[in-house]
């Protein structure tokens, strides 16, 4: 017996838009996590690193900027209304030894702010270990490094206004010469950005508050991580230069 078979014509496979007006989410890996239509945790952290260092090197040049302007103006001489002669009114100042407390402060929150940043990390991994079938994550008592690195933050910012009020008593206020000026220019402008760096630390504590997810909670710290480290560093340079370029 003979079966006689049909041909049929198939046609070319076309994507349709969803209910939602918009194409259903990837499935296959690449920019694109499997569950939502987001960028995956990998191409967000590098796009929250690129702009922290798009963030950090407008603030370099700032910084630049003043190292510049304080060397060029040690060397300049002012003219004396008086005797209309040129004088200099660069006068050395001494700086506070609670600076130099100040500093190991700062480095040790340096290294707080690394174990915070490895703490919320270990609890991403825990939770999705917990996720797997059979499993469980206890939980223990432990210290909240973010917590600490705050606390130490605040510390710096109020040891460097004490540090001010003794520069004061010192008889060196803001307007007394250019080099007192430039003190608390530098300093004031590090301590405004270590503010800054509190401030986005407070908003990493209050991301568990908001129930982000775990991954935005790690991205949040692990730049902010990058800007704290940033800050000791800078705090170092601004240091060295008022103690040994004085």
């Amino acid at each position: 017996m003979v079966r006689s078979a049909s041909a049929i014509t198939l046609d070319a496979p076309t994507l349709t838009l969803g209910d939602d007006g918009v194409l259903p989410p990837a499935r296959d890996g690449g920019d694109y996590g499997p569950d939502d239509r987001s960028p995956d945790f990998a191409t967000r952290l590098r796009r929250a690193r690129l702009g922290m260092c798009v963030a950090i090197a407008g603030i370099v040049m700032i910084f630049v900027s003043f190292t510049s302007a304080y060397l060029v103006r040690q060397g300049l001489p002012t003219l004396d209304p008086r005797t209309d002669a040129l004088v200099r009114d660069w006068i050395p100042v001494r700086l506070p030894n609670l600076l130099l407390i100040n500093t190991c402060v700062l480095l040790v929150s340096s290294l707080t702010m690394a174990l915070a940043r490895r703490q919320v990390a270990r609890e991403v991994a825990l939770v999705r270990f917990a996720s797997l079938p059979g499993t469980s994550a206890g939980h223990e008592p432990r210290i909240s490094w973010l917590t600490v690195t705050v606390f130490l933050g605040l510390s710096f910012l109020t040891m460097q206004w004490l540090a001010w009020r003794e520069l004061a008593a010192s008889g060196f206020y803001v307007g007394t010469s250019p080099s007192s000026s430039f003190v608390y220019l530098l300093t004031g402008m590090h301590g405004m950005h270590l503010l800054g760096g509190v401030l986005a630390l407070l908003a990493a504590g209050a991301a568990p508050l908001l129930h982000r997810p775990l991954n935005s909670q790690l991205i949040i710290l692990d730049v902010t991580g990058w800007y704290w480290h940033f800050m000791a560093i800078l705090w170092i340079y601004i240091f060295c230069l008022l103690e040994f370029a004085r």
